[in-house]
């Protein structure tokens, strides 16, 4: 179990790691982002990593931030969602979401922008690109990409800020830097298109310096911060208790 001071370091390690690993790739390292993601975590480690300068927090469900947010209130944070995101939820993102890293769809779209309209909010988005062939992968296909942000410019509710992608399952560093680079290209070429999209969202724990040696601008750190997840899609903490 992660302890607040094993936090503090697994946090000032992570810091080191991402700072060597820009200076490796020739970066200054102020050009490249922590996402701490604190799924299946707790409020009381969440906000132990408040203390330590955490301000931004990613998240799997929109259930997991539905039942933390009320108990972090007082903390001002801002809840990032970085996973696949049903249509059926966009009420709760709307009101409880600074960010959507998933955007991959256009039914998505136009759901957020009417709960968005409605709550009198406008987010950042960044668009979801599949960039391997994994089918347990999400993500709009590399060529849908140009024709999807030129219909995004209709929904002034969700500015987007970029482009986040998951890389392939693989030991083989050339597959996984080979996502990373083919997101970076589409990026490039967005932007060419006259797209203001300069954020590039990859790279995990296991991979964030293949990501930004390949111009990540925010790398998503989960088990190098908060611990391993003996059960990934399970809380560790209980759940509230469901109301009569």
């Amino acid at each position: 179990m992660t302890t607040p001071s094993h936090l503090a370091a697994n946090w000032s390690d992570i810091r080191r790691r991402v700072d060597e690993a820009c200076r490796a790739a020739g970066r200054d390292p102020a050009g490249v982002a922590i996402l701490p993601v604190s799924k299946t975590f707790g409020p009381e480690l969440i906000r132990e990593g408040v203390a330590l300068g955490m301000r931004r927090f990613g998240e799997n469900k929109v259930q997991e931030i539905r039942d933390k947010a009320p108990l972090l209130a007082d903390c001002g944070i801002a809840w990032v969602m970085i996973g696949h995101l049903q249509t059926n939820k966009a009420k709760d993102v709307a009101r409880l979401v600074s960010e959507v890293q998933s955007l991959d769809r256009l039914e998505l779209a136009e759901a957020l922008d009417r709960r968005l309209q409605h709550e009198g909010r406008a987010i950042d988005v960044l668009v979801q690109v599949k960039t391997s062939t994994e089918p347990s992968k999400y993500g709009l296909l590399p060529e849908q990409l140009a024709s999807f942000l030129d219909t995004l410019r209709g929904y002034a509710t969700l500015r987007v800020r970029g482009l986040m992608t998951l890389a392939i399952h693989s030991t083989d560093p050339v597959e996984v830097r080979g996502c990373f680079r083919r997101l970076r290209e589409l990026r490039d070429r967005a932007i060419a298109q006259g797209h203001d999209i300069p954020r590039l969202s990859m790279g995990m724990s296991g991979d964030f310096p293949l990501a930004i040696a390949e111009g990540a601008t925010e790398v998503r750190i989960g088990t190098a911060i908060f611990g391993s997840r003996p059960y990934p899609d399970a809380y560790y903490w209980p759940e509230p208790t469901a109301k009569p």
